[in-house]
């Protein structure tokens, strides 16, 4: 079960939003370029966010490059997951590998502040400042076994192969 606050943005989120290019040369500080997660967005962000909480987006969320950095500095900035009602394809996989939960799932009735708790297993998100329940897609099997063992190379350290039975 994961609890926190949700942070709320809206469509079209980039990879230069969350990662900015302009911080470049951060790439090989992740810890420092991770205290500039999603600035572009909102300046204000690492200021407000506390380990364990939620970003929200809405459509295409994680668009633009490939790089791994973006999901990568998110975790590192200690959000519990990331909830939207659509991903870029290659944010959405590159996530699970680097460890970070990402839901589709309708944020329409999530706004910023809101107490979310999260269940993987079940596919629900509780709105605990609104008393609503969101139900989602439970993540396949697969895919949560690589996310509770912290990624696919923590995965790949653990058993040593594709293991996901």
């Amino acid at each position: 079960m994961l609890k926190g606050k949700a942070h709320k943005f809206g469509d079209n989120i980039s990879t230069d939003h969350i990662a900015p290019g302009r911080l470049f040369h951060l790439r090989t500080n992740l810890p420092e370029l991770a205290k500039h997660v999603l600035e572009d967005a909102d300046p204000d962000f690492v200021k407000k966010m506390k380990t364990g909480d939620f970003v929200v987006g809405g459509k295409n969320f994680g668009l633009g490059s490939s790089r791994e950095h973006a999901p990568t500095i998110i975790k590192l900035a200690g959000v519990n997951a990331v909830l939207a009602k659509s991903f870029a394809r290659i944010f959405f996989r590159n996530a699970i590998n680097v460890g970070l939960p990402v839901l589709v799932c309708d944020t329409d009735k999530i706004d910023a502040g809101d107490e979310l708790e999260v269940d993987l297993s079940s596919g629900t998100v509780k709105n605990l400042t609104k008393n609503i329940t969101i139900n989602f897609n439970p993540l396949p099997d697969a895919m949560v076994k690589i996310l509770n063992d912290g990624g696919l190379v923590e995965h790949f350290k653990k058993h040593g192969d594709f293991d996901l039975g």
